[in-house]
């Protein structure tokens, strides 16, 4: 059997990724997607003996494309706000870039049963990682408040971040970030500031340095 180019390789997992977003895991068809890449289905059955291999590699090419975008930010010295602000940069670009990447990564967020630990430790793994390390990394250095639990803050701000995503490429969320931002909803930049500025005061600010609680505290006594 002839060799497939990378190009047809990249065809097959590209052709994945938009079924399994559109319809799911179990409604995609191996022949749809075979069609969709170019190829006969017996070539496909070739090089993945069922769906669930296909499955798997075209998360597996999807994590390691955000995967290299985060690897890329984090491997560099910096305070976090200037990590976050490339990180927002790079997932607004990705979302637009590899919609049905986040599509496919969204109705994975609603699996259920046997899988989704498997799943969620697989795709959640890295980013809990390198978030956690960077925000320790922060707070060893002093620019971070020092009363938070990194692995705490590592989820909020993941989760931010996801949320982001999901109103780049989902019709629900994206209706939904209109809902709140209106016309600047569409404006990259802007939502980059306000959310750096959200983070910010998140990551900066120890509760014992935020005025009002003093008041609350005054009003007490």
């Amino acid at each position: 059997m002839k060799k497939l180019t990378d190009a047809q390789q990249e065809a097959i997992l590209e052709a994945g990724i938009a079924a399994f977003a559109a319809q799911g895991y179990h409604e995609a068809s191996m022949a749809a997607i075979a069609r969709e890449a170019g190829l006969s289905v017996g070539v496909l059955y070739k090089y993945y003996e069922n769906k669930y291999a296909l499955f798997d590699a075209c998360l597996r090419h999807s994590l390691a494309a955000l995967e290299a975008l985060l690897q890329e930010v984090t491997a560099r010295e910096k305070a976090l706000l200037h990590y976050a602000r490339e990180i927002i940069r790079g997932l607004q670009r990705f979302a637009r870039e590899h919609g049905d990447h986040i599509r496919m990564y969204h109705r994975l967020t609603t699996a259920s049963g046997d899988h989704a630990e498997a799943l969620a430790r697989g795709i959640e793994g890295m980013t809990a990682r390198l978030y956690t390390d960077f925000i320790t990394r922060g707070q060893q250095a002093g620019d971070l408040r020092g009363d938070m639990d990194p692995r705490f803050f590592a989820f909020f701000f993941d989760n931010l971040l996801m949320m982001l995503q999901f109103s780049y490429c989902c019709d629900y969320y994206r209706a939904r970030r209109s809902l709140y931002l209106g016309e600047a909803a569409g404006e990259d930049s802007v939502v980059e500031e306000e959310l750096l500025k959200f983070l910010e005061s998140a990551f900066t600010f120890e509760q014992s340095a935020i005025s009002h609680r003093e008041r609350e505290k005054e009003g007490e006594t």
